[in-house]
């Protein structure tokens, strides 16, 4: 079970348009970005831990929960969430950590603003998809349009976790599924077109960000050769592959994901 903690829920707009998080703890502030198959409450389990250390900002990004949709340009979602970054006055500068969707926006928001972030963490992420990772997406997209989110509700289980931890944890993957069909399908057509047409892999090379590239070694939606080509790219990254996880490392493992960052984000 989840160790309750204290948090603060927080609403900031810019240009007309909320953009809703949460808040617990102090310290250096780490600025969580969930993925697009899993949402907020995904960060839960570390977040306990975290904030003995920390500022936790978890956000919920925009078209999600309380947040409204500002379209599904990866900089226009950047865009939106620096502005209230900016907005909290952050002292000293934070860290990024995301995972999935959420790490393609951090990792595209601090391409925008360099100055921003202190660190990065990159969590089942990379900076371009091949050709199949493409269709994927197009092919999810298609799908939802024409049988809703319930026709590819098993697909997107699968692309989070392997078939061997499904079995062993069918409450956590009805659970899970349940949040991924609460999502607004306009999010997820938008996020899935942004994907699919991603290319980060020039830009990457000028950010010169301390940054720890995680991944779990089973993920089928950001496989781990993506994520290490990332941290071949990044002119100042390091690379830790989990051994028997998947695509949301920080749910299926917290004590894992945890001991691969925690000397990454104490310094």
């Amino acid at each position: 079970m989840t160790q309750a903690i204290a948090t603060q829920e927080n609403n900031i707009q810019h240009d007309g348009k909320n953009l809703s998080f949460k808040t617990a703890g102090k310290g250096r502030a780490i600025v969580l970005f969930h993925s697009l198959l899993a949402d907020q409450s995904s960060w839960d389990h570390i977040i306990p831990t975290l904030v003995k250390t920390h500022q936790v900002i978890q956000l919920s990004l925009p078209g999600f929960d309380d947040s409204n949709f500002v379209g599904g340009s990866l900089n226009a979602i950047s865009d939106q969430i620096a502005s209230v970054i900016q907005t909290l006055s952050l002292e000293p500068s934070p860290i990024f950590m995301g995972n999935g969707y959420g790490g393609f926006v951090a990792l595209n928001t601090a391409l925008r603003y360099p100055d921003l972030p202190y660190k990065l963490v990159l969590a089942d992420c990379g900076a371009c998809f091949t050709e199949p990772g493409r269709a994927a997406f197009k092919g999810m997209s298609e799908n939802a349009k024409n049988k809703g989110l319930s026709a590819i509700a098993d697909v997107a289980m699968r692309r989070l976790f392997a078939p061997a931890y499904q079995e062993l944890h069918p409450e956590l993957i009805a659970e899970r599924k349940e949040r991924f069909l609460r999502l607004n399908l306009e999010t997820f057509h938008g996020a899935c077109e942004a994907l699919s047409t991603m290319d980060l892999r020039t830009a990457v090379t000028q950010l010169h960000i301390p940054s720890l590239v995680v991944v779990g070694e089973l993920d089928e939606a950001t496989p781990a050769p993506m994520s290490v080509e990332l941290a071949e790219l990044l002119p100042n990254a390091s690379l830790h592959i989990f051994p028997g996880l998947a695509h949301v490392p920080q749910l299926q493992d917290p004590a894992a994901f945890l001991k691969g960052i925690e000397s990454f984000i104490a310094v």
